[in-house]
């Protein structure tokens, strides 16, 4: 007869809580925040949180960039797992809106403010983004559907903005606002072209035409801007809703339907080379200096001329396609692994609450609701018209009512149409510049 040993005994009542602790660990680490598995994120979150916590976090990119990834992933994840949220572009909505709130609220420590604000804004992180995207994506395009998509996208654009811009002055009028104080103060931050671009060249029109400090024109006019820019990313989410029950309005980033109506094939992806992204960085590094020299000489907006480069370069057939394959699948990691971290910073530095807070009422918000829905919607039946991609075209109308560059991420990245950058750029900058130009000169007439 076998009679087992004291070890062996002990052993056997081992394997079990062994067996589940494997079973345990192996469950953690198949859940996942973004890409990362669960323990290797709260382990990455706890070691910058204990950085921040005693001063010791990188006041530089290094910094800035662990700070908005690990709240992007975050925050871009829950978005993406949120019932209802997740139908209206909830990743672009929390990386928006939860940092902006914490900010608000003093949660977030200087530490980490100084590190995203070096990256954001000395390092000028979003224009290099944004650089990234338009050269990698119009390298990228079909050379006769980019060439059909800008001459095509002003027509809903111009409608569009008309259009807002009357429904706007007619909701407000409806509320009780005056005319005048709805078309300067509401509609027309909402398509100035952002904060930098708009708002803040607006503030100095204003304050030489009517007297007072530009500041106090700033802050009358920015909470319509950040409304207006919520909802053009709620309703481009819910066009992206509409694209995917009824695909044959949506091109999935494609302006333009092909002649015949049926839409372009797409080339099989390539093997990519990591050295040619190395050269596509180069590339849009450059476009972008190619765009501020310009800037310089002809007064035209650096991004603008910066696409227009990139779309004379791709029309032209100058660039060496290995060239050009880099330049896209630099524009390729940047949008699927940055964007998230992007609006972390953009929520955390450009939308600011506190001047929201002061101004915003129940009528306020139905007035750049409407300036905002009217817009998209005739971007919508218009494009339609125009044998464009009715989702598409009335998403790119859309970003006309953005946050500037901010809002053509946000906007893009709620409706999955990272591909629509340099048709949003061009929205943005050339509809901005011209709404701040008519503005200025309309108000001067009228003072």
């Amino acid at each position: 007869m076998n009679t087992k040993t004291n070890l062996e005994a002990v052993t056997e009542n081992e394997l079990p809580i062994q067996n589940n602790i494997k079973s345990l660990w192996e469950k953690l680490m198949k859940a996942k925040i973004g890409v990362l598995p669960l323990p290797l994120y709260i382990v990455l979150a706890a070691i910058i949180l204990t950085a921040s916590v005693y001063n010791t976090l990188p006041a530089d990119m290094i910094g800035g960039f662990a700070v908005i990834m690990i709240l992007g992933m975050l925050l871009g994840d829950l978005g993406q797992r949120i019932p209802i949220l997740k139908e209206i572009g909830g990743p672009a909505i929390l990386a928006l809106l939860v940092p902006s709130i914490l900010v608000f609220l003093n949660v977030i420590n200087t530490s980490s403010m100084e590190a995203v604000t070096t990256l954001m804004k000395t390092s000028n992180f979003l224009y290099f983004y944004i650089s990234c995207l338009v050269v990698g994506s119009i390298l990228g395009m079909n050379r006769k559907m980019l060439i059909q998509g800008f001459t095509r996208m002003f027509v809903p654009l111009i409608v569009g903005t008309v259009l807002a811009v009357v429904a706007g002055m007619l909701v407000g009028l409806l509320f009780g606002y005056d005319l005048q104080h709805t078309f300067f103060y509401i509609v027309v931050p909402i398509i100035g072209g952002g904060i930098g671009e708009g708002i803040l060249p607006l503030s100095i029109a204003y304050s030489s035409i009517l007297g007072g400090s530009a500041e106090s024109f700033v802050s009358q006019m920015i909470p319509a801007a950040v409304i207006g820019n919520i909802f053009a990313v709620v309703s481009a989410g819910l066009m992206m809703r509409l694209g995917e029950k009824k695909k044959h309005l949506s091109g999935n980033g494609k302006l333009v339907k092909s002649e015949d109506g049926n839409e372009v094939h797409e080339e099989k992806e390539k093997v990519i080379d990591f050295s040619l992204m190395g050269a596509g960085l180069l590339i849009a590094c450059t476009f972008f200096i190619v765009g501020t020299l310009g800037q310089k000489f002809i007064g035209v907006p650096g991004p603008v001329i910066m696409i227009l480069f990139a779309t004379l370069i791709k029309c032209l057939k100058v660039m060496p396609h290995k060239m050009e394959d880099g330049a896209h699948n630099l524009y390729k990691f940047i949008s699927t692994s940055l964007t998230w971290p992007l609006m972390v910073g953009l929520g955390m530095l450009y939308i600011p609450l506190e001047d929201v807070v002061k101004i915003v009422t129940p009528a306020y918000v139905i007035v750049c609701a409407s300036v905002v829905f009217v817009m998209m919607l005739s971007g919508y039946f218009v494009g339609k018209l125009m044998k464009m991609y009715p989702v598409d075209a009335a998403i790119v109308t859309g970003c006309h009512s953005g946050l500037g560059g901010t809002g053509d991420v946000a906007i893009l990245s709620a409706s999955k149409r990272m591909a629509l950058m340099p048709f949003a750029q061009v929205a943005t900058r050339i509809g901005g510049v011209s709404t701040v130009i008519l503005a200025s000169l309309l108000l001067k007439l009228l003072s």
